[in-house]
Formats: C-alpha cells, structure tokens, sequence
C-alpha cells in the first residue's frame, strides 16, 4: 500500500450536503477528504460553528477518512468580489481572521494542515509592498497555528502573487524556515506553469509537502482537468509521492465538477488505483517482482471469480486492457513496456497466479496453453510475463510458450519471452538464441532478466561473430551488442 492517503475534495461536491459528501467520498474507497470551509460547507462564520465541527470531527471518525483543510471558497469573504481580500490586499484583515478561524478549526477536526494561498497582487500594489504584506500576514497565522499545533500549507497558484514552487520556497526562507509551514503543491498547476513537471516538483519540495492536491492540466492553461484529459503523466507523479515518502493527503482536486461529482469521483478513484501499479526491481538483472501497491476494484473482483470459477478467466483474460489500462508501468524509462512491462501485464500475471491457486498440473497447463492460442499479441504478453508466477507443473508448456514467441517478430513478445521464466528454464542454446534474437529485433538487453549471471564464453563468441557481420555488411553495430562485449574483455 501506498503511505499517503487518496482523498476527495468537498469543493467538487458543492451541490451536496456535506455529511452526505462525506459519505459518497468514503464509500467510493476514498481515505481522505479536502474540506473546503464554505457558507455551505462547514461555513467558519456561522453562530453554532463549534457544535458543527464536532458533528463533523465525528463523522469524519466513524468513516475513518483523514482531512485536510482548505480555504479556496469563492465568495466566503465578500459575495460581490471573488477571493477577496486576500494577504496582499490593501486590507487583509478579514483574510486573517479567516484563516485564523480555520486553525481552530483544523485543530478541532484534528487535520493535517490549513492550506492557502496568497491571493491575486492588486496592479496598485508594487512587489515589494505585496511581499512585505505577505511575511506579516502569513507570521499572523503562524502566530496561532503554533499556539493550536496545526500545520500550514502555502500553495503556488497560476496568476497569483506567489504562483511558483520557487516563489513558496523563498518566502518560507524568508521567514525563517518555520518548521508549522509547508507546501501545498497541486499538481495540475506544475504542468500549467512550473518550468519543470510535476514529479520534478515533488521531489524538490520532498519532506516540506503537507497537502497534495491530484487534477489534470494542460501546458500554460489552469483549468482543472479530469485524469487523462490533460498532459499530466500521473503514473510517474504518484511514483514520485511515493519516492520522497510523503504519507499525507493526496486529493482529486476538481472544483468544476459538482454537477456530476459521484461520477467523476468515481472514474478518478479508477484512474489512481489504475496509476497506482508499480514494478519493484529486486536486482541490476530486472528479475521484477510484480507488485501491486492499490488494488484495481475490476482485478479484484476478477481475481476471485477465477478462484470460484477458473473458466471464467477465458473471457476475463480479454477484458483486461479495457479494465485497467494499458500504461507502460515505467513511461519515462520503458515507453515501449520492453523491459518492465504494462498495466495490463501485471493485472494478467495476477489472473494466472489465481488460476493456479485453483487448477494445477495438466488442466493449468492446458488452460494456460489455450490463453496464449487464441489470445491476441496482448494476452500472449500477458501469458509470457506470468509464467514466472505458475507452478513447475506447467514447465513443459511454459517452454513450448517461449519458443514460439522467440520465432516471432513482436519485439514485445521476444522482451516477454526472455523474462524470469526464460532466465530460469531456457536451456543454454535456446537461451543464447534468445538473447541474439534480442539484438536481431530492436529489444534493449535490459529486459533480458539474468543476463549478466547467464553470459558465457559462447555468447560472447556468437555476438562477437554478429557484431563483426553487421560490420562486413557497412551497418552499424547495436550499441547493447558493443556492451556486451566490452563486458566480455
């Protein structure tokens, strides 16, 4: 599992109450929320405010979601002026006072920060003015988020005065490098204006992350975005979460939405859970171990009717690109899934593993022969990464498996086939043959698994033999190939 938490944010549900919010959030599988205070939402100026923040705190608790708080609302402040005032404004008294209201009420909910932002810089207002309001402003706040313990989240945001990762950075140095003042960092916002992508950020914001707001954008345009709709790369933007282990709230962000907010709630907790599928490599060889870190609901309830009804993985085994995509699991590395392979790989190595929980010896290898026979160019990659997963009972037809798709063409299905069960059960020459077969197609060496353990003096002599053909021929020799050699020297 992954150490943050996937949430939901309340101000994509703004046409419903928030209890029942609450609800819809927590049963779509979400463990979190973003709450954002609002005159419908848990408004912060209402008379019995106290009394509702208990009945929140308590709900919260008894659908186990965690929160962050959020102070984004539109018209809280002053309903003919959106966003206003804010901390760079002439009078930012109210601001203040708002933000102080929601410490408390952070503190109440026992949340894990206050997150905000600075506000549009008036044209009247020079920088410097706009950066000296900001330091008073934000060491206000400060001033009572200590006294209460909770944590603040500044977050950069497209055509406001503090608009970059960079710009939050400084002022936090500015001040002192307060250890209650972190970073809200909303990843749709890195691919609309930040020079760098959104993992990139991530990892230079690292331990200094509180809040993580999840949408799609698209370059130089801030509009929020469902998954996928943007240029957004959100496989290597979670990766990257979990890289600088950040363990706090990760929430969809999409303000625009409430019109069909159970929906779009839905399809985004699918596209995270789909992201959420990363290769674990245990050695320089890339003998990957399959891990899955969030389960795909689909995957799952397939996993167990192969359990209850192993024939029913014949029309499961098709289904699974549609179900959970198609992604290569390392895109910036391995755009091709060459070497590490694809989300629908890893779904159907887990198909198989449940196969053989249930069949075993002739009827799993007759089973799995027939998956491969009549499976399209997906599925027989599929079957060819997930033999590694199966008994030794099914050795034999594994084998036919992986010569047959060593005398194909499909680079993907030669990678596949010289994987972790080739490494372990091809013998010697139709190995070597396999590795050669690599250099004769175009598959990096890096999906050969165990290649450096297997090479030996006649490998060695057989791509010394190949390298000096392509030379005698005028074409160029694979750089993979001229590694290998110099590895053989």
């Amino acid at each position: 599992m992954t150490a943050f938490h996937l949430g939901y944010g309340t101000n994509g549900f703004s046409n419903h109450r928030l209890d029942d919010a609450l609800r819809l959030i927590a049963d779509l599988g979400y463990t979190a929320v973003a709450l954002t205070l609002d005159h419908h939402h848990l408004d912060p100026f209402a008379d019995d405010v106290a009394e509702r923040t208990d009945h929140v705190a308590a709900l919260l608790e008894r659908l186990e979601l965690r929160c962050v708080v959020e102070t984004g609302a539109r018209y809280l402040l002053d309903p003919h002026r959106k966003h206003h005032p804010t901390l760079v404004s002439d009078e930012p008294e109210r601001r203040i006072d708002f933000l102080h209201r929601a410490v408390r009420i952070a503190a109440d909910l026992d949340a894990d920060c206050v997150s905000f932002w600075s506000g549009i810089r008036p044209s009247d207002v020079d920088i410097d003015t706009a950066w000296r309001r900001m330091r008073t402003g934000v060491s206000m706040v400060l001033a009572r988020a200590s006294a209460l313990g909770v944590r603040l989240g500044l977050e950069p945001e497209p055509g406001m005065f503090v608009e970059h990762l960079s710009d939050a950075l400084r002022l936090r140095e500015e001040l002192g490098a307060p250890e209650l003042l972190g970073i809200t960092l909303d990843v749709g916002h890195c691919v609309a204006v930040e020079p760098e992508d959104a993992a990139s950020c991530i990892r230079r914001a690292g331990d200094l992350l509180v809040n993580v707001q999840l949408d799609d954008m698209r370059t130089g345009v801030h509009e929020h975005l469902e998954f996928g709709e943007g240029e957004l790369n959100l496989p290597g933007t979670l990766a990257a979460l979990t890289e600088v282990g950040y363990s706090g709230v990760a929430a969809v962000e999409l303000p625009r939405h409430s019109h069909a907010a159970p929906d779009v709630a839905a399809r985004a907790i699918t596209a995270l859970r789909a992201a959420l599928t990363p290769v674990l490599p245990k050695n320089d060889d890339h003998d990957a171990e399959w891990v899955s870190s969030v389960d795909h609901p689909w995957l799952v309830e397939a996993e167990q009717r192969v359990r209850t009804d192993p024939a029913a993985v014949r029309t499961l085994f098709p289904a699974v690109g549609r179900k959970v995509g198609r992604a290569p699991l390392r895109p910036e590395s391995d755009p091709q899934g060459l070497v590490h392979g694809t989300v629908d790989d890893l779904a159907r190595t887990r198909l198989l593993a449940a196969l053989a929980e249930v069949l075993d010896g002739r009827a799993l290898g007759a089973e799995v022969a027939e998956l491969y026979r009549y499976g399209d160019d997906a599925e027989r990659r599929g079957v060819l990464r997930g033999l590694s997963a199966l008994p030794d009972s099914v050795v034999s037809t594994g084998l036919e498996i992986v010569r047959d798709a060593l005398r194909a063409n499909d680079i993907r299905l030669v990678a596949a086939a010289m994987g972790e069960f080739g490494a372990r059960h091809l013998d010697a020459h139709s190995w070597r043959h396999g590795v050669l077969k690599c250099l004769f197609v175009g598959v990096p060496l890096a999906a050969v698994v165990e290649l450096s353990r297997r090479i030996d003096d006649e490998l060695l002599r057989m791509v010394a033999d190949y390298a000096e053909e392509r030379r005698a021929a005028g074409r160029a020799v694979p750089a993979d190939a001229e590694k290998l050699l110099e590895v053989g020297r």
